[in-house]
């Protein structure tokens, strides 16, 4: 059995969404953008707020793995929008740009060439594969934020 190959795949599984892991595209397909600036009582956060988060920590994440110039964003502002509402093209923009990044993330994890074990040289001893499964969950999470979002300022919309 090629274990490399098998533990490649899983990882990939779950980067797309696969088992206990959220899709992305289930969540955004329908998402109504006219809900995207609204907040749930007692949530801190928008749609939009959560999706752009999910894309700069995705890209965060990325860039660390692959680039050992890269400088992170300062903690926490540096990874959540400010309260500004946005439209339909900003929103779409996120989407695309999150696609764009996970893609180049199943990239890394793809690649044969890279020891998914080696320590990222720039790192503190994160690996690609510590990274890849760090994008899987957190994406994971926030995924079901909007998820619930979705589902909470949809029903609040309909009893308006």
């Amino acid at each position: 059995m090629d274990t490399d190959k098998a533990l490649r795949e899983h990882v990939l599984y779950v980067l797309r969404g696969g088992g206990a892991h959220i899709d992305f595209e289930g969540v955004i397909a329908d998402f109504p953008v006219e809900l995207i600036n609204r907040k749930v009582e007692h949530i801190p956060y928008t749609p939009w707020q959560v999706l752009e988060h999910m894309r700069i920590a995705q890209w965060d994440i990325l860039e660390f793995s692959r680039n050992s110039d890269h400088v992170s964003p300062k903690w926490p502002e540096g990874y959540w929008p400010g309260d500004e509402a946005v439209g339909a093209d900003a929103w779409n923009k996120s989407v695309e740009a999150f696609r764009a990044g996970l893609v180049e993330m199943e990239k890394l994890v793809e690649d044969p060439s890279i020891d998914l074990f080696a320590p990222i040289a720039h790192g503190e001893g994160q690996t690609v594969l510590r990274e890849a499964l760090l994008v899987a969950d957190h994406n994971a999470y926030h995924l079901g934020v909007l998820s619930t979002l979705k589902r909470l300022l949809s029903a609040q919309a309909k009893s308006e």
